[in-house]
C-alpha cells in the first residue's frame, strides 16, 4: 500500500494547490494520477470496510481506467467480491484480477492498533448503542456516556437504579457487533434528566412516523431480532407489528423493544407469528 499511500499524498498535495488557484499549471499527468489515486482509495476503502475482504492480504493499483488487483483469499467468491467491487467505481472499466485463492490462508492476527476498519465498526457500535439508549423510554434521561473497542462497549456515568443500569447493558449486549458489555454505571438514586420528546408538538402523524422509525432502526441494530420480517405501523402511539419470526425468544424481544420504545402506547402483535 506505499504507492497507495503516496498518491494519497499526492491527492493532498494539489487539492491544496487548487485551492490557492495554482491548480491550471498541473499538467495532465498530474491530474490523471490524483483521479486513479482517488479511484485507489475508494477501492481500497471498501475493501477494509468489507467484512469479507477485510482481512485479507489484497493490493490495488490503478491505470487509466484498469484496475490491478494482487494478493491473497481463501475463496472464489471472495475473489469474485474484490472484482465486482473496483467494477463499481466510477470510471473503472476493467479490473486484471489477478488474487491467488489459497485455502489454508491464515488471516493476520489483531494489531495493538485499530485499524480503520476497527475504528469505523466500533464507532457504527457506539452510535447504534447510544441511540438505543435514547430512545428507549425508560433510559432515555440516563447519564450514560458509551465507548467501544474491537467491540467491546464500556457504559460509564450513573444510572438511577440497578434495574435501568441492568437494561442499559441489556440494550447494549443485544447490539450488532457488539462482542461484551463493561458496564461501569454507577447506581446514585438521582432522578433521571427530563428529555422532552421530540415527538411532543408535532401531531400524531409525525409522532407515528418517528415511533415507526425508531422501532425499525432498534430492530435492525439488534443482533437477534430479523428486522427484514417484521413490518412495523404506528397509527396514534398504537404499533402493529406483523410478521414471521424464527423463535418464541425473538417474538418477546421485538415486542419488548418496541414497547419500550418512546411514545409507545401499547403494542399489538397478533400478526407477528413464530
Amino acid at each position: 500500500m506505499n504507492s497507495h499511500l503516496r498518491k494519497l499524498a499526492l491527492v493532498s498535495a494539489i487539492s491544496l494547490a487548487m485551492a490557492f488557484g495554482t491548480a491550471s499549471a498541473a499538467p495532465t499527468e498530474a491530474s490523471q494520477e490524483v483521479l486513479e489515486a482517488r479511484q485507489e482509495a475508494q477501492i481500497w476503502t471498501t475493501y477494509m470496510l468489507s467484512p469479507y475482504l477485510r482481512a485479507n492480504d489484497i493490493n490495488v493499483t490503478v491505470n487509466d481506467g484498469k484496475a490491478t488487483l494482487t494478493g491473497v483469499v481463501e475463496e472464489e467468491v471472495n475473489r469474485d467480491l474484490a472484482k465486482q467491487i473496483a467494477l463499481g467505481v466510477t470510471g473503472i472499466k476493467s479490473v486484471d484480477n489477478q488474487i491467488v485463492i489459497k485455502e489454508d490462508f491464515v488471516r493476520p492476527g489483531r494489531t495493538p492498533t485499530r485499524s480503520y476498519a476497527d475504528v469505523v465498526d466500533d464507532a457504527n457500535v457506539t452510535t447504534a448503542v447510544k441511540s438505543k439508549l435514547s430512545w428507549n423510554a425508560k433510559t432515555h434521561g440516563m447519564d450514560a456516556q458509551v465507548s467501544t473497542m474491537w467491540g467491546k462497549v464500556t457504559l460509564t456515568g450513573a444510572a438511577e437504579t440497578k434495574e435501568l443500569k441492568a437494561m442499559a447493558e441489556r440494550l447494549a449486549l443485544n447490539t450488532r457487533g457488539v462482542l461484551a458489555v463493561d458496564n461501569q454505571l454507577r447506581v446514585d438514586g438521582k432522578p433521571m434528566s427530563t428529555i422532552a420528546p421530540a415527538l411532543a408538538a408535532t401531531g400524531n402523524n409525525l409522532a407515528d412516523a418517528w415511533i415507526t422509525t425508531k422501532i425499525t432502526s432498534t430492530f435492525i441494530y439488534s443482533d437477534n431480532v430479523d428486522s427484514a420480517d417484521i413490518e412495523v405501523s404506528t397509527t396514534n402511539g398504537v404499533v402493529t407489528l406483523k410478521g414471521k419470526v424464527s423463535s418464541g425468544a425473538e417474538h418477546a424481544l421485538a415486542i419488548e423493544l418496541a414497547q419500550n420504545t418512546r411514545g409507545v402506547k401499547s403494542v399489538v402483535s397478533s400478526g407477528l407469528t413464530h
